[in-house]
């Protein structure tokens, strides 16, 4: 399986990418990025499998939030008898396991961070389209990253048990120490912390994999930045390409594989946006937004709904005086 198959040279490839008006890149008929079934060459199978064994959890981690019930009714009732120690303890008792859990959750961030730097290590190494073509695996398992993070987002943007939950925890837990035995899943004051500055965000996944970029970028000044902005809009750019030609679509093997790579699409925006000096939504920007946007338009909105507030709330740039004013208006039409 190629990740992208082309029978063009790659310097004719890489033109495509280079051309300064992004409204001319097209994808063409033989570029393809299978995201279904790309397998590691040889020289990627140790990198692959050591990101594979963290990213393998993304599905618990997730099905983990997406189940999370907070313990709003005896929080309630412990704020309301402040002085009714049965009500403070049965609170901290319903807390303490949730706040484990959101730690394992904070705890996944740290590792996947790592990981990212890694991914980023190797794609970076080379010219965009050569990298996406040599190392097709690594590009779709930073494509699943792209993935968890809207998803893990989105999550607990939709949850204020969350933050309510931690906030109490926080709160009552030097107080209730005073007349309760110490529970299971309770986290030292320095993780406590860290944890409160994570979920603090509204998007915290997205802030980690923003962080870990940057990071990485500091540390390789050597590279020039453009290496690393430039992986994230050409995919972000032949993902609207792939969804756009109706030929590319019907070769998916699987009927989510369209949201899929629209996730990644928007993920990949959301990125550049975040870690590229002017953004995703400049004038001269090399990632062609409004056709971006008018494809998740041209969506079922229920399925693209989340993608499209996506880049209305978690992106940094879209407000800038240099965003055109249509495509402000494009994306703040419902």
């Amino acid at each position: 399986h190629y990740f992208i198959q082309s029978n063009l040279s790659m310097g004719n490839l890489l033109q495509l990418l280079k051309r300064e008006d992004p409204n001319n890149f097209k994808i063409p008929d033989n570029v393809f990025l299978d995201f279904e079934s790309a397998e590691p060459t040889p020289n990627d199978s140790e990198t692959y499998d050591r990101v594979d064994q963290v990213l393998s959890r993304r599905v618990e981690i997730l099905e983990g939030l997406r189940g999370y019930s907070g313990a709003t009714d005896p929080i309630r009732e412990a704020i309301k008898n402040t002085e009714c120690q049965k009500s403070q303890i049965t609170a901290w008792r319903a807390v303490c396991p949730l706040v484990g859990a959101l730690n394992k959750y904070y705890q996944y961030s740290i590792e996947l961070e790592k990981e990212v730097g890694i991914l980023l290590g190797v794609l970076c190494s080379e010219p965009p389209m050569e990298s996406l073509e040599n190392h097709q695996a690594l590009a779709k398992q930073f494509a699943l990253i792209l993935d968890f993070v809207l998803a893990f987002d989105d999550l607990k943007m939709t949850n204020p048990s969350i933050q309510n939950d931690f906030s109490f925890y926080r709160r009552m837990r030097n107080r209730v120490k005073a007349y309760s035995e110490p529970e299971d899943h309770e986290v030292s004051n320095e993780v406590a912390n860290r944890m409160s500055m994570f979920y603090a965000y509204p998007t915290p996944m997205l802030k980690m994999l923003s962080s870990s970029v940057t990071s990485f970028v500091e540390k390789n000044q050597a590279l020039p930045l453009e290496n690393t902005t430039d992986i994230f809009s050409t995919m972000a750019n032949l993902c609207r390409c792939m969804i756009e030609d109706p030929n590319i679509v019907a070769r998916f093997q699987k009927k989510d594989t369209v949201l899929f790579v629209l996730r990644v699409m928007v993920g990949a925006i959301i990125l550049y946006d975040h870690v590229h000096p002017v953004g995703a939504f400049y004038r001269r920007s090399n990632i062609d937004i409004k056709s971006s946007i008018k494809l998740l338009k041209d969506q079922p909105p229920a399925t693209v709904e989340t993608l499209l507030n996506a880049l209305r709330y978690s992106t940094v740039h879209l407000n800038d005086e240099d965003t055109p004013s249509v495509t402000k208006k494009l994306l703040a039409e419902q």
